[in-house]
C-alpha cells in the first residue's frame, strides 16, 4: 500500500533552500560590508583597496556629522513616534465607536500611508516654498509669516517630522484598530457599568492591553528612523548645515556623492548595530517579568 505524502513537507522542502538562499545573500552582504569598512577605496574596479584596518571607524568616531545624524535620528523617533502613535490610537478609539461613514474615515487616515515619497516629496517642496500654497494663505489672512521654513535648519526638519507623521499615523492607526477588535467587549461594558469614565477606560485597559502593538510600533519605529532616507534626500537635498542629515542620506553622500566606500561601509556597519541594538531593547520591554 503507497504512503500518502504529506502536502506539507513537499513545500518544505521547497522552502528550506529559498530561506537558506536568502540568509546566506544577508549575510555575505553583510561580511562583505564589513570587508569593505577596512579598506580605502573609491569604488572603481580598476583601482585597488588599500587596506587600512579600523582607520575609517576612528573617522567616523571622530566625525561631528556622525553625531549629528544620530542626533537628528533621536529626536525625529521620539517626536514621531509619540505623536503617531497618540494620533493612531485616538483614531482607533472614536472609529471603534459609532461614527457615521467609519470605512471613508479609515481610508482617510490610510491612504496617506501607501503614497509613495517620491510622488509626495515634489507637492510638499512646493507647499513649504515661499511661494507656495501655505504662503497664499498666509498672505490673504494678512498673517506676518515667511514661509521659508526648508531654508531654515530647525524649522527644516520640525517639516519632515510633520511630513512623516501625516504619511504614517495610518500604520498606527490600522495596527491599534486590529489590536482593540480583540480586548473583551464584555470587561469594557462591565468597567463603564461601574461608572468608569471613557478616558478612565481607555487609559486604564484599552491601552494597557495594547501594549504588545506599541512596543512592535516602537521597534518599527527604531529601525525605520534610522535607516530614513526619502523624506530628507527628496524635500532636503542639501541638508543646510546637516540640520536634516540622517544616517541614510549620509552613507550615500559619502559613499555615492564623494566616493568614500571604505567609509560609507563603516557607516553602514555601525547603523546595522545601532538597528540591532534598537530592535532588542524594544523588544526586551515587551518581556512580562
Amino acid at each position: 500500500m503507497k504512503k500518502k505524502k504529506l502536502p506539507w513537507l513537499a513545500s518544505f522542502v521547497w522552502i528550506l533552500p529559498a530561506l537558506l538562499f536568502i540568509g546566506a545573500i544577508v549575510y555575505y552582504s553583510i561580511g562583505f560590508t564589513f570587508k569593505l569598512s577596512t579598506v580605502d577605496w573609491n569604488g572603481m574596479l580598476s583601482v585597488p583597496m588599500k587596506n587600512v584596518g579600523f582607520d575609517n571607524y576612528k573617522k567616523v568616531f571622530s566625525d561631528p556629522v556622525f553625531y549629528k545624524c544620530i542626533k537628528n535620528t533621536v529626536v525625529f523617533f521620539i517626536v514621531t513616534f509619540v505623536i503617531q502613535n497618540f494620533l493612531g490610537f485616538v483614531f482607533a478609539a472614536i472609529l471603534h465607536s459609532d461614527v457615521k461613514l467609519a470605512t471613508l474615515h479609515k481610508c482617510l487616515i490610510f491612504i496617506p500611508t501607501i503614497l509613495a515619497p517620491a510622488t509626495m516629496a515634489p507637492v510638499f517642496r512646493l507647499l513649504f516654498s515661499p511661494q507656495g500654497l501655505l504662503q497664499k494663505i498666509f498672505n490673504f489672512m494678512h498673517l506676518p509669516i515667511t514661509v521659508d521654513w526648508l531654508s531654515k535648519p530647525t524649522a527644516s526638519l520640525i517639516v519632515l517630522m510633520v511630513v512623516a507623521i501625516w504619511q504614517y499615523t495610518g500604520m498606527s492607526f490600522i495596527l491599534y484598530y486590529a489590536a482593540m477588535s480583540q480586548i473583551d467587549r464584555e470587561m469594557l461594558e462591565a468597567a463603564q457599568l461601574d461608572g468608569a469614565s471613557e478616558v478612565r477606560i481607555l487609559w486604564s485597559m484599552v491601552f494597557p492591553g495594547c501594549r504588545g502593538t506599541t512596543v512592535s510600533m516602537a521597534m518599527l519605529g527604531v529601525i525605520g528612523a534610522l535607516k530614513t532616507f526619502d523624506l530628507p534626500w527628496l524635500i532636503t537635498p542639501n541638508s543646510l548645515m546637516h540640520a536634516t542629515e540622517f544616517l541614510g542620506t549620509y552613507i550615500y553622500r559619502t559613499g555615492v556623492k564623494q566616493a568614500h566606500f571604505g567609509t560609507a561601509a563603516a557607516l553602514s556597519i555601525c547603523l546595522l548595530v545601532m538597528a540591532v541594538i534598537g530592535a532588542l531593547l524594544t523588544n526586551r520591554a515587551n518581556r512580562v517579568d
